[in-house]
């Protein structure tokens, strides 16, 4: 429960607010309330660095013409279970609602279904796309290439690769479903980002400097990078999955993406996604294997925990019971985050959020 002195705002008010932004930008109405929509799931379950927190970024670029405010995105090659769609320069959210639409489309008649994407942009959380195919009984695979090189090879100091993040969602019968969203760095992002603003350390572990220095400060991150997950497993994920939603796609990885080293973006970012939604009535009852993951799930999640530690949870059980809090007590709001929508709605001449 939030304390007195933090604010929070229903999920309805956020999404009214969101809306009023976007289409005080250009952004039609349908289009302006799809993102709110994608937006606000990451907000729901705990992602606050991936959601409304985004918006004045994601609306200084629509005005700036960055992004397209009005896309056409269209399949430019398909096959029975592929496709590659050209986003347009439109909001990854849109880019990837249609590519994620269009993946469940085909595995509904081939089994199988595998959409790439391009000419994209960032598109907040992963889960939230991993997770449409859930509604139709199939298995969701969604993976990204970041916008901006943060991470160097294992063994290098070269920033190369992205924090290139990966989701997967698995249905279930009664249980929540299993959806495992992370970052292959350390920590994402959106996250350093969240730590810079609170005026925080960061913990060892996330970046090293050029000499292979743990950095803390963040004000001393300049030339360093984040850290892979797991040491060179991750940093061979996060490579695998540039050439799998990137390269692939005909989207820039490597030393042709951005570099943090270099000037802010301001043209179009070109960013490269991909989702997979797998039928799962093609390898028998889907009851049968959603029951048998309900299984799996209650052994995970009652097993014995360490002394004196808190339960054990499976992926995803986390984001579902922070998402039925939120909708009932709403979604708390860092300060930082609070005091650039103020802004935001300042600048824009719109309504604020309506806050708790």
């Amino acid at each position: 429960m939030a304390d007195a002195a933090t604010r929070s705002f229903m999920p309805q008010d956020g999404r009214a607010f969101i809306v009023r932004a976007y289409e005080a930008v250009g952004m039609p109405r349908d289009d302006a309330a799809s993102v709110a929509d994608l937006m606000l799931q990451a907000d729901l379950r705990g992602t606050d660095t991936h959601g409304i927190a985004r918006l004045p970024i994601y609306v200084q670029r629509l005005k700036t013409g960055a992004i397209n405010k009005t896309p056409n995105i269209r399949i430019v090659e398909e096959a029975p279970a592929t496709a590659l769609i050209d986003g347009d320069n439109g909001m990854g959210h849109l880019v990837m609602k249609r590519a994620a639409e269009l993946a469940v489309e085909k595995a509904r008649v081939n089994g199988i279904g595998w959409v790439g994407a391009r000419a994209s942009n960032h598109a907040g959380a992963a889960a939230p796309y991993a997770m449409i195919p859930l509604a139709h009984d199939m298995i969701g695979l969604y993976l990204a290439v970041a916008e901006v090189n943060h991470m160097a090879p294992t063994g290098g100091i070269e920033a190369l690769l992205g924090t290139n993040p990966v989701a997967f969602a698995i249905p279930t019968q009664d249980e929540p479903p299993i959806v495992h969203d992370i970052a292959t760095t350390v920590a994402s992002n959106g996250r350093v980002g969240a730590v810079t603003e609170s005026g925080g350390a960061f913990p060892e572990g996330w970046m090293i400097d050029r000499e292979g220095n743990p950095v803390t400060d963040p004000k001393r991150t300049q030339g360093g990078t984040l850290l892979p997950i797991g040491g060179y497993k991750g940093y061979g994920l996060s490579l695998v999955f540039a050439l799998m939603g990137g390269a692939l796609n005909g989207t820039p990885v490597g030393r042709d993406a951005g570099s943090p080293a270099g000037p802010p973006r301001q043209g179009p970012s070109n960013t490269g996604q991909a989702i997979m939604a797998l039928d799962i009535a093609r390898f028998g009852p889907p009851e049968r294997f959603k029951r048998y993951v309900d299984q799996v799930a209650r052994e995970l999640r009652q097993s014995q925990p360490f002394p004196g530690g808190e339960a054990v949870r499976y992926p995803g059980l986390r984001g579902h019971a922070k998402t039925v809090a939120a909708q009932a007590e709403g979604i708390e709001l860092r300060p930082v985050t609070l005091a650039a929508l103020e802004k935001l709605a300042g600048g824009l001449g719109i309504e604020g959020l309506k806050l708790r």
